[in-house]
């Protein structure tokens, strides 16, 4: 039963009531109100703590009272706010204009009374940010966008749970599937993957054209970021390069792709599709020309596949929720006949067919049977008297699983392979539908889909995010897994290539980024939201959703301390850079201490910061581990004296010149420029700034993945961007040396591992034009320098040759030029120098 009910919700996603929509907005609506009001009041009562301190020192030298003015441009920001609350895509340039006045106005004031400060506003709340001593001016800073760049690396996870016949293996040897936005590439003998990324949103279905070659995709209909629809579509695309050759269906497809389908007599001219439409329209296309042949209104019921029959184009068959549909393709129209069920009992479901050697048509039901489907003439007697010509009807029933019949795989020589949901067995039929051998998938899911290697060897596809390989006789190993459900806790080991994450599925799962491997993965009693590893890298904690937190030794597997603080989930565990503290932070407003001890085996409660007015997002230590840094839901920045007791620090401007030992508070002065303007305070997720401190990873709202130079304290700085996630990008984090990042997506289930690629000429740039860098050193040590800059200015100009002869852009460079054009280069670096 609970495989049906999951496979109703799956078939019939995309068949949501507008009514849905907007009581979601209704309801985020009034959470604003509310999270806006309680804001107000925090920010009032802090103001009155503060104001017998500032009238003294200012109010008796300027005579006005410092109170009034805030809350009067304060109330301006509120009304904006509110404004933007009622309609949320009414972005107007004097909305944006008032913001930028109360900005400037806010910044000269602040200046002149307690020195140099910038306040930007979040749904009306003014948040101080105070400028470093080391920024003399800061109107004279410039932003560029980094040097690194991220180079898609590797995808861990698959899309099974909601998906079917998404699994092929090319000619290449390689299998290909897809997650999020991303079509992956995997072959499965030298263990590389590449990846076909021209999709905007999560691809949905997924067909190879008879030359396993080319490949069809479509995505689902997304949005974008101010709400505005984005269209789905069909790329047809060369699997060898990586090249679109076609794109299919823009504008015509509503809300999504749900199946598609190459014809296979005519060597896949013809393309068929059906959107997620409440019609559920087909539609076939002219594969070289782009152009729709014909469409039709399919059904109002879910639809699950759709497929040419083998030997004649003009048939095509549609199955789904209690139906399916024979369908003809003459004169540019097409005209259906639906398969008669007669003396046996209609399943719920018909959930995927396959064409047998024979010329029949077997499907799998929810009932757990395969049925054998017959042309016949019509029975008057029977089927009534609109029973005309001759009519498809089941001409065999064989009982094969336990609950659904998922996947159906027909192979060469004629036997029949099937998948099954609650018993979550492979059978191997003989061609008269005898059973031959069967094996059980047990740690790992129903069987979604299936595709045969060479005979023997198979690829499975689990509804539980895996890919499994192997043998009735040798058994199946996993060479793909995910997780199942939305995944917040990213963390990076701290000496070695290793990450952990975990999520709503109560999985912890520790990865290696080296080998592209899953290590090992354990299931907790609760859901985890956040993580963080010991810096001694032994042990890593884990905190859940109930309060609780876990510590877990990396070598057992086992947990070796259980501790609860409050009964709200925990969002944020951070240890002190030199392993001696834990901060844990909750949703109910605190920060707990911890006093670590006996290489992170041993916790003793410290402390507790008390002082936010809602619950903990982010925290940050400092280098010498005295000190908190804390973001909340109310979009405070909090600074914290754990040395002294973890007592609030009231004068926040003694905390501007301090560094911090990690940056992944999302409100701060150095993180300032990630923000854009009409941002609404949810709409970035996380940060982290790498180990080098260079650059800053940004997780938004929107199923990106930002790249800023660090510090970023000006507004609309320049910044990469990379797209790859279908769903908010729920956490970032970078490797121990800064060799990858790692970014995961929400209810994607997807985590995405990107190199960096350094562009060494800019890189040099970079460098001359930051304050604090090489350039200081000149006057020190010119000859030196000059040489460095010779050599990498030579290097850049023979890399950049080199790849413009790779690239055909300069046919011939003959030694001669090639050493003509270093030499005048080097001069130009001397002259510059």
């Amino acid at each position: 039963v609970s495989n049906l009910c999951i496979d109703d919700v799956s078939g019939s996603s995309a068949e949501y009531p507008d009514r849905v929509f907007m009581m979601e907005g209704r309801l985020q609506a009034q959470e604003d109100e509310i999270m806006l009001l309680k804001s107000s009041l925090a920010d009032a009562l802090r103001r009155l703590r503060l104001h017998d301190h500032v009238c003294v020192c200012v109010c008796g030298t300027l005579h006005i009272n410092p109170l009034m003015l805030p809350i009067h441009s304060l109330s301006r920001a509120r009304r904006n706010s509110e404004k933007l609350v009622k309609d949320p895509q009414e972005k107007t340039k004097k909305l944006l204009d008032k913001k930028a006045s109360c900005l400037t106005l806010f910044f000269t004031l602040s200046h002149w009374l307690t020195g140099q400060s910038i306040k930007m506003f979040i749904r009306g709340r003014p948040i101080t940010m105070y400028v470093p001593s080391n920024i003399q001016n800061y109107e004279d800073l410039r932003m560029e966008p980094p040097v690194e760049k991220l180079e898609l690396d590797w995808v861990y996870g698959y899309r099974g749970r909601d998906c079917r016949a998404n699994l092929y293996l090319l000619s290449s040897g390689e299998a290909v599937y897809f997650i999020a936005c991303v079509v992956v590439l995997y072959h499965i003998n030298n263990r590389t993957q590449r990846h076909y990324r021209k999709h905007t949103d999560c691809v949905r279905c997924l067909t190879i054209h008879p030359d396993k070659v080319r490949v069809a995709s479509g995505q689902t209909a997304g949005v974008d970021k101010d709400g505005k629809p984005l269209q789905p579509y069909v790329h047809i695309w060369d699997s060898s390069t990586l090249i679109t050759l076609q794109q299919i269906g823009l504008g015509t497809f509503e809300r999504g792709v749900g199946s598609v389908a190459f014809s296979f007599a005519d060597a896949g001219a013809f393309l068929c599709v059906i959107d997620d439409s409440n019609e559920h329209m087909l539609s076939v296309w002219d594969c070289a020309k782009g152009t729709k042949h014909t469409e039709v209104k399919s059904t109002n019921e879910a639809v699950f596949a759709v497929e040419f029959n083998p030997s004649d184009s003009t048939n095509i068959i549609t199955c789904g929720k209690s139906h399916i549909y024979f369908w003809t393709l003459s004169a540019g129209s097409l005209t259906k006949k639906q398969g008669i069920f007669g003396k046996y009992k209609k399943p719920k479901f018909i959930q995927c067919f396959v064409f047998s050697l024979t010329g029949d048509v077997l499907t799998g039901d929810s009932e757990g049977n395969i049925l054998t489907w017959g042309k016949s003439p019509g029975d008057v007697k029977t089927l009534g008297k609109g029973a005309k010509g001759n009519t498809f009807q089941i001409m065999r029933q064989t009982r094969a699983h336990d609950g659904s019949v998922f996947t159906l795989c027909m192979l060469q020589g004629g036997a029949l392979l099937s998948g099954g949901g609650k018993d979550r067995k492979i059978i191997r039929w003989s061609a008269d539908l005898a059973p031959e051998r069967e094996c059980e998938v047990k740690d790992f899911g129903a069987v979604r889909c299936i595709t045969d290697v060479n005979g023997e060897e198979l690829l499975v596809g689990t509804t539980r995010n895996a890919i499994l390989r192997g043998t009735f006789s040798d058994g199946f190993v996993a060479i793909v897994q995910g997780h199942v459900d939305e995944m917040w806790g990213l963390a990076t080991h701290p000496s070695q290539d290793v990450f952990l994450t975990c999520g709503h599925d109560r999985q912890v799962c520790v990865w290696n980024t080296a080998e592209h491997k899953l290590d090992w993965c354990t299931t907790l009693e609760e859901y985890g939201l956040c993580a963080d590893f010991c810096p001694n890298g032994a042990v890593v904690s884990v905190g859940l959703s109930t309060g609780r937190w876990l510590v877990l030794d990396l070598q057992t597997k086992e947990v070796i301390s259980d501790y609860t603080d409050g009964n709200e989930q925990l969002s944020v565990m951070r240890y002190s850079p030199d392993g001696s503290f834990l901060a844990v932070g909750s949703h109910d407003n605190f920060i707990y201490v911890y006093n670590v001890t006996e290489c992170g085996r041993r916790y003793s409660r410290y402390g507790k910061c008390n002082g936010h007015s809602s619950f903990i997002t982010h925290l940050d230590w400092s280098k010498d581990g005295k000190y908190i840094m804390s973001n909340s839901g109310d979009y405070e920045i909090l600074y914290w004296d754990v040395a002294g007791g973890c007592k609030l620090l009231r004068n926040r401007y003694e905390s501007k010149d301090r560094e911090w030992a990690s940056y992944t508070c999302v409100l701060g002065f150095h993180v300032m420029g990630v923000w854009l303007e009409g941002s609404d305070g949810t709409d970035i997720n996380a940060l982290c700034r790498s180990h080098s401190e260079r650059v800053v990873a940004v997780a938004d709202d929107f199923c990106k993945v930002h790249l800023f130079q660090y510090p970023c304290p000006k507004p609309k700085a320049p910044n990469h961007s990379y797209e790859g996630h279908g769903s908010h990008v729920t956490n970032v984090r970078f490797t121990h040396c800064d060799s990858h990042l790692l970014s995961m997506g929400g209810k994607d289930t997807c985590i995405l591992q990107s190199s960096f690629q350094i562009n060494c000429l800019f890189d040099c740039h970079h460098q001359l034009t930051t304050k604090g860098s090489i350039v200081e050193n000149i006057p020190k040590y010119p000859i030196l320098f000059t040489c460095l800059f010779t050599i990498q200015a030579y290097r850049s100009g023979v890399l950049w040759l080199s790849s413009c002869q790779k690239s055909n852009i300069i046919h011939i460079v003959p030694d001669c030029y090639l050493g003509i054009f270093s030499f005048f280069f080097v001069l130009q670096t001397f002259a510059f120098c």
